[in-house]
């Protein structure tokens, strides 16, 4: 009855490479050591067809594959919590989202995206990272993204906190050199150090500036909120030719005008989009290390995400979930949702 289901899995249209489908889905797909240039793209099993229990816990049930390598974009996980100044359990994030991508379609119907027509993506499964030592997980993640950038794979990362954004941008930097920012976050994430150490999920983007991997002029944070220990917590990012957009500012409106003065900042370089689910108010999102009230809407994140339509975004990554603080897995499918959105606002993405 197994091999008679899976025999109906949905596949794309256009033929290209395939890689390892999910183990349980049957054996009707090639595997990875079989993959030919006339193969069709990968496709999520469609639920009409294969129960949405069935198979392993992959991204959106996609095919996990080893190497980037024939791959356009590619979910990839960070288990990494070791950074987080609160509340920890965002190692388990990535785990828990792909548990509720379960529900995620093929195609956006709002947008008119069709990425799983348009790109071949994979699951690339985890980052092994340290647990025990956070700059050797620095190190880890860097080496780890590099071999996917290398590839020409646009990576969609599932944090882990957000310490993880800054070896992935030096991944980034190396190939296409100082990237324009979109940063949706409670917290700036600039400051210069707490407990004597200058990496944790609360420096990533000054250690990034320290380094140049920024390029200033095109950084943009939006949602920033909640109390502070100076009377001016906007002073550095500003300094650095950051645009900071105040929660307050986003307040019962829609972010779409926003969203086009941000499209003519970025222009046609190189872009990358950093989602700390705490930009969102934590009763939409509670299961997260640092929530502050009065935070913006999941409608307002879809118009953020989706105003990056036509960008040349080059990666992607959502972090802070914390499973343990989100006891019926709100917030980890609100992250899968916007993960999913990503995809769809990715250069080669076909929208009809």
């Amino acid at each position: 009855m197994l091999r008679l289901l899976v025999s109906r899995c949905a596949r794309g249209p256009r033929a290209r490479r395939v890689a390892r489908p999910p183990a349980g889905l049957g054996d009707h797909c090639r595997s990875a050591s079989h993959q030919t240039s006339d193969a069709p793209l990968n496709q999520p099993p469609n639920s009409q067809f294969v129960a949405r229990p069935v198979g392993v816990c992959s991204m959106m049930r996609l095919p996990v594959q080893t190497s980037p390598e024939g791959l356009d974009a590619a979910f990839v996980g960070v288990p990494l919590d070791i950074g987080t100044s609160n509340r920890p359990g965002a190692r388990f994030g990535p785990r828990r989202i792909r548990e509720e991508s379960v529900m995620l379609r093929t195609i956006n119907p709002s947008t008119g995206a069709l990425p799983f027509q348009s790109l071949m993506v994979a699951d690339l499964g985890d980052v092994n990272v340290n647990l025990y030592n956070l700059q050797d997980s620095c190190r880890l993640i860097q080496e780890s993204y590099q071999k996917i950038v290398a590839a020409g794979c646009v990576p969609l990362t599932l944090g882990g906190d957000h310490t993880i954004t800054y070896p992935i941008l030096q991944a980034m930097a190396k190939k296409h050199g100082p990237v324009g920012l979109l940063h949706v976050d409670a917290h700036m994430d600039t400051a210069d150090k707490a407990l004597g150490e200058k990496i944790y999920h609360g420096t990533p983007f000054r250690r990034c500036v320290d380094e140049g991997l920024l390029d200033c002029k095109r950084v943009v944070q939006i949602g920033i909120r909640g109390s502070s220990m100076t009377l001016d917590p906007c002073r550095y990012s500003r300094s650095q030719g950051f645009r900071v957009v105040l929660a307050e500012d986003c307040w019962l409106k829609s972010l779409v005008p926003l969203m086009a003065e941000v499209r003519q900042q970025m222009g046609g370089k190189p872009i990358y989009i950093s989602f700390d689910i705490d930009g969102l108010d934590p009763a939409y999102a509670p299961g997260t290390g640092t929530p502050e009230i009065a935070g913006l809407t999941p409608s307002q994140a879809l118009e953020i995400i989706r105003g990056c339509q036509g960008l040349n975004v080059v990666g992607c990554d959502l972090v802070e979930v914390s499973p343990p603080y989100d006891p019926f897995g709100n917030t980890a499918l609100l992250a899968a949702n916007l993960l999913f959105e990503m995809l769809c606002v990715l250069p080669k993405v076909r929208v009809v």
